[in-house]
């Protein structure tokens, strides 16, 4: 494999004051081409007091407000779109799980600019022209699959789109077909080993070389499993619809030290999660996204609510991020799934014999996460009525939500409550 500092791109041959002169030229120009096209960011900077001028320094964006998924919903479907409707050439959504969906937008250029982000991304993790990419991401509104497969095109690899599902199906076309890249969600992967294992193939036998997984959260003990039962190197991705997708940031296959983000196109902040004031470089805290290039749909300061840190570059002139250790809002990712605590509630509400309390409890058995809903059952409810409770909650989350969970009945006014109220979350995942 070719050293990949000999196939940097312009961007990531900058030096430290070209990247920081870039930077501030485009978040210059973003800011007047949000504030002139998108009556919210007019009406937010008025508010605040500021115009894009004000901006001369990259440490003045901290004086312009954020941008939150409520404002995206409250603007649905193209409030926050700058360009006229006939130079739009996509959309993506989000899935709406609660509520509106966020609708994004993009132009001729923002999607020759995502592809060459992911391309960029797939060559750091170590791909290369010619190599063949599985994509078994979903395709459709979701940002996952359609962001790789025009990345791994823009590259020059050959794409291979499978998609999700099916996965004995893949399992045989990754025998067949031999692709040296798989594009995948972490817990995907290990569904696919599984199914591996069970046709009697040696996952390690495969064509694979690297596997470049998303879209979810996942630890350094699932990287090792992964890498050492399929023999191929695992790197992280890192994107959101709201930002543009999948290639907003990459961890290097040479250093697999955290994700480099690709700063010459994402202006990355990590701010306190309360009071939202700037934290320095090293602090924990909620990371924060300022575009530099998009046209149809800039975003200012959009705080994704995911929990990380910035640090030094290495591999690359660009800072990295750590991997996301949670996030500041009570959103739970299961197995790639969001799911919120207010979707239980509202099926716990309607499931009879079960009182309106409940608590989720989240734990790791073997290698994937696993929720427990326990809901207390109302006084005098039969054992046969909290049987029956409990299979009427399971089914309606697997059936409403999309992921399988345990559940328990217990009994009344006996989960942990605080200052008269119950604790809606349990985390007992080992750190």
């Amino acid at each position: 494999m070719a050293d990949a500092r000999d196939l940097l791109d312009e961007g990531e041959r900058l030096d430290p004051d070209g990247l920081r002169t870039l930077q501030l030229e485009r978040l210059r120009a973003s800011l007047r081409h949000a504030y002139a096209h998108v009556p919210f960011y007019r009406e937010s900077f008025d508010k605040a007091g500021v115009r894009p001028d004000d901006c001369r320094t990259l440490d003045d964006l901290a004086r312009f407000p954020f941008t939150v998924k409520a404002d995206l919903r409250e603007n649905y479907p193209y409030g926050m779109f700058a360009v006229p409707q006939d130079r739009i050439r996509r959309i993506h959504a989000s899935s709406g799980t609660t509520g509106r969906p966020t609708v994004v937008g993009y132009t001729e250029n923002d999607l020759s600019m995502w592809s060459d982000m992911v391309a960029r991304s797939i060559r750091a993790a170590g791909g290369r022209p010619g190599d063949k990419v599985h994509v078994a991401y979903g395709y459709g509104l979701f940002t996952g699959g359609l962001g790789a497969h025009y990345g791994a095109e823009r590259l020059g690899c050959t794409v291979i789109p499978a998609s999700g599902g099916m996965t004995a199906r893949q399992v045989q076309l990754i025998q067949d077909l031999k692709p040296e890249i798989i594009m995948v969600t972490p817990s995907y992967m290990l569904t696919l080993l599984d199914e591996f294992e069970r046709q009697g193939v040696d996952p390690r036998g495969t064509s694979l070389r690297v596997g470049i997984f998303g879209a979810e959260p996942w630890t350094e003990e699932m990287r090792r499993e992964i890498e050492e039962r399929f023999a191929i190197d695992a790197v992280d991705i890192y994107g959101l619809s709201e930002v543009i997708g999948p290639g907003v940031a990459q961890e290097c296959v040479e250093t697999k030290d955290g994700l480099h983000v690709w700063e010459d196109h994402f202006f990355p902040e990590v701010v306190d999660p309360i009071t939202g004031e700037v934290l320095p470089d090293g602090a924990e805290g909620e990371l924060v996204f300022t575009s530099l290039t998009k046209e149809a749909m800039p975003v200012i300061r959009y705080r994704t609510r995911d929990l990380t840190r910035l640090l030094p570059g290495t591999a690359r002139v660009f800072r990295r991020m750590e991997k996301i250790t949670g996030r500041s809002d009570d959103m739970v990712i299961l197995r790639g799934v969001n799911l919120f605590p207010t979707q239980i509630e509202e099926i716990v509400l309607r499931t009879p014999g079960v009182a309106p309390h409940f608590q989720l409890r989240l734990t790791r058995e073997g290698r994937l996460d696993s929720l427990t809903v326990r809901a207390e059952a109302r006084a005098g409810a039969t054992p046969e009525q909290r049987d029956a409770a409990a299979g009427v909650i399971a089914a309606a989350v697997k059936d409403g939500i999309g992921v399988s969970v345990a559940v328990e009945i217990v009994e009344p006014e006996s989960l942990e409550r605080s200052v008269g109220k119950i604790r809606r979350i349990v985390d007992l995942r080992p750190r």
